[in-house]
């Protein structure tokens, strides 16, 4: 069997195993923290990064924390899912590139998502103190190296002048 679009598949997969792996050991392991300023962490790297378990109810920095945007979070997550789902099975080859960009993409979606629909809120657990970051998650770094795959795509697709 030819699989179209595998590499897609393969890091779609990984992305999301990688998701629900780290969730289930940080909800298992972490002290839940209701807030940043007393809560208990661990720290891997004192005053710069720690692991600190949150959850959070809306959607990057907390947007759409409040009803209703909350509700249609789970059901943007689902379109995100099947339209980059239809992407891979639909269209022709993609680059290696943009496949890889497209399943990072589908990770992060059904990694957040599943977390959206089952809890109502995203475990969170990655905290760049240094910095006062927000705290994310793996399913938020899939979608970054995501995003960072298909622009590197764009650009060396995009023509370039011809030099004189």
């Amino acid at each position: 069997m030819n699989l179209r679009n595998r590499f897609f598949w393969l890091v779609a997969i990984a992305s999301l195993m990688l998701d629900r792996l780290t969730k289930a050991w940080v909800v298992q392991t972490l002290p839940f923290c209701e807030n940043l300023r007393v809560c208990k962490t661990w720290s891997l790297w004192p005053g710069v990064f720690d692991l600190t378990y949150v959850r959070n109810p809306g959607a990057a920095w907390s947007i759409c924390s409040e009803s209703p945007c909350r509700e249609l979070l789970p059901w943007l997550s689902i379109g995100v899912s099947l339209f980059l789902i239809g992407l891979a099975v639909f269209n022709p080859q993609f680059k290696k590139l943009e496949q890889i960009g497209f399943g990072f993409l589908l990770g992060g979606a059904l990694g957040n998502g599943i977390d959206r629909i089952t809890d109502g809120s995203v475990i969170d657990f990655l905290y760049f103190r240094l910095i006062n970051f927000p705290v994310f998650n793996w399913a938020d770094v899939s979608v970054n190296l995501g995003i960072i795959c298909l622009l590197i795509a764009f650009w060396k697709q995009s023509p370039r002048k011809e030099e004189v």
